[in-house]
């Protein structure tokens, strides 16, 4: 069989890492092929290898049944690979057009009209439905991945490379985006979609290959497998995740946010007399569809944001308009909703666990690095990092930055953890360790505000779960009442 792409032998080691041990990878024409994994499994190195942007120790690749040499992604877009990931390159300030036709074309000078009529057609020709005038800056995340998909295309893609597809789009999103792959692939389009969710993976693609430790465990069909025997093949074992919370006593209100309410700079209400209590010893689930105010209220409660009017109280303590140190020493622990944001990738991870405590590791107006070493020895031993301190943070996979960033937050013993989108991106191993830790934090006896746009994981997490529409609280149930439907229902407004 002709492959449209194979991948034989490839091997890349960073320092003493090796992320890609000998994998041997086949993607059929006209196929959707999954490549699962843990974070720091191999995946994303792989695809880079794939497109240029990583060079292998050893390799040799086919495309089409052609042995290629891929040293640069302008030679992979030669070749016909294309890749989107989670992450955009676009432009904001530059249109569709201008964006998609970016350093494809040769002239000089290009017409406006020209390269708007040119995206057009192609945004016919493949069912993409994207405004060739409109800004950037103006669309939502899901229109945005829809001009990145059609940039490929535009440039005769053949292979597309789709990394963490999902992770920044709703529900709603989700299916357009499927509904596009799986039309695109009986066009001629062969794609390989990198995903941490199994169920997804189990909903539109056809092969799925799964790598651990930089290895491949096994390539299986969709029909031949099912998502508890690829948990088994990504982590070791078959049984994973947590089970839903029952009914269960918590201690005295200790967080309480009163009123709160925010105008943005464009004059518009993002949240509305937002109110609700957190109890020492629970998880409280804030459940919503993404852009209902969870951002900005993340942002308030952290001290990134100031409201227009409303409270925010820590054991009656006001931190309404707390700078972030203030609303740290009071003994809130946060980890922000964009892990890239919440941490300092060229700074070494030994550095980003003592971003929040530098006057700890300061004496004499300098910091301690012997110190701030062994801070970081003992942090990454007890949440299981897999980094040295002075690897940079920028290095690491998802799920080992985002225990970084976990264990600043926890260290502390806070009385309140807010926890943003704590899992987006992550796999099951990671995403299972991260939960964890938030019940163990709750059965410490803080109280623990989740914000998350998985509704499995606030079903499974929470004590009571409130919605957010419209920067609004719409309702705030025990777990126990509530089922995926029920909060569907708050969610879309509905109720």
């Amino acid at each position: 069989m002709m492959y449209a792409v194979e991948m034989q032998g490839i091997t890349k080691q960073f320092g003493n890492v090796l992320a890609n041990n000998n994998v041997h990878f086949c993607l059929e024409k006209q196929e959707i092929h999954a490549l699962l994994g843990e974070n720091g499994a191999g995946k994303t190195t792989l695809m880079r290898i794939l497109y240029g942007l990583y060079r292998a120790d050893a390799s040799e690749i086919f495309i089409d049944g052609q042995k290629v040499e891929v040293n640069s992604p302008k030679q992979a877009i030669q070749a016909g690979v294309g890749m989107v990931t989670q992450h955009f390159t676009l432009v904001p300030t530059l249109t569709v057009a201008e964006n998609i036709v970016l350093g494809y074309h040769n002239k000089a000078t290009v017409s406006k009209n020209e390269i708007e009529a040119s995206v057009k057609e192609a945004s016919e020709k493949y069912g993409i439905h994207v405004d060739p005038a409109s800004l950037v800056r103006q669309l939502s995340v899901g229109e945005r991945q829809r001009v990145e998909i059609l940039k490929a295309l535009y440039r005769n893609a053949r292979i597309l490379i789709m990394d963490e597809p999902t992770a920044v789009l709703v529900p709603q999103e989700v299916d357009v985006l499927f509904e596009s792959l799986l039309r695109l692939v009986k066009s001629g389009l062969s794609v390989i979609f990198i995903s941490h969710k199994l169920n997804e993976v189990m909903a539109v693609c056809d092969r799925i290959t799964v790598l651990r430790d930089g290895r491949v465990t096994g390539t299986v069909r969709k029909e031949d497998t099912t998502q508890q025997q690829l948990a088994n093949m990504m982590v070791g074992r078959e049984t994973f995740g947590i089970n839903r919370q029952g009914t269960r006593d918590t201690g005295q209100v200790i967080y309480s946010v009163k009123d709160l309410s925010v105008i943005n700079p464009q004059g518009l209400k993002v949240l509305k007399e937002v109110t609700f209590d957190v109890h020492a010893g629970e998880i409280l689930g804030v459940a919503g569809v993404s852009g209902n105010g969870q951002s900005e209220l993340t942002e308030v409660l952290t001290g990134l944001l100031k409201p227009t009017s409303g409270s925010v109280t820590l054991d009656g303590k006001d931190l309404t308009h707390a700078e972030p140190a203030e609303i740290s020493n009071a003994g809130v622990g946060r980890t922000p909703e964009d892990r890239h944001e919440g941490s300092i990738g060229d700074l070494t991870v030994a550095e980003n666990l003592a971003l929040e405590e530098l006057d700890k590791f300061t004496h004499n107006g300098m910091l301690d690095n012997a110190r701030i070493l062994e801070n970081a020895k003992k942090y990454i031993a007890e949440f299981q990092i897999k980094a040295s301190p002075n690897d940079r943070l920028r290095t690491l996979s998802g799920g080992n930055m985002q225990k970084v960033i976990l264990a600043r937050a926890l260290c502390r013993r806070p009385r309140v953890v807010i926890a943003s989108q704590p899992t987006r991106g992550l796999d099951v191993g990671a995403t299972e360790y991260v939960r964890k830790k938030l019940l163990s934090e709750r059965d410490r006896g803080a109280g623990v505000l989740l914000l998350s746009e998985d509704l499995d994981e606030i079903l499974s997490l929470s004590d009571r779960i409130a919605v957010i529409y419209e920067g609004c609280i719409r309702g705030i149930i025990p777990a126990a009442e509530a089922t995926a439907e029920k909060l569907g229902l708050m969610m879309a407004g509905a109720c």
